[in-house]
């Protein structure tokens, strides 16, 4: 019985599996918070 075989696979790190989306969810979460905060401005003026 070698270490190795003991070993456990480890869950995937949600961060580490986001990160290659980072190109995509910035813009759209940047332009959707914009658009909120747009509409907020509006709505109470």
């Amino acid at each position: 019985m070698s270490a190795t075989s003991h070993a456990k696979q480890q869950p995937a790190d949600a961060i580490e599996a986001i990160v290659p989306l980072m190109p995509l969810v910035l813009p759209i979460v940047g332009g959707a918070l914009i658009f909120l905060l747009a509409f907020i401005a509006v709505f109470m003026a």
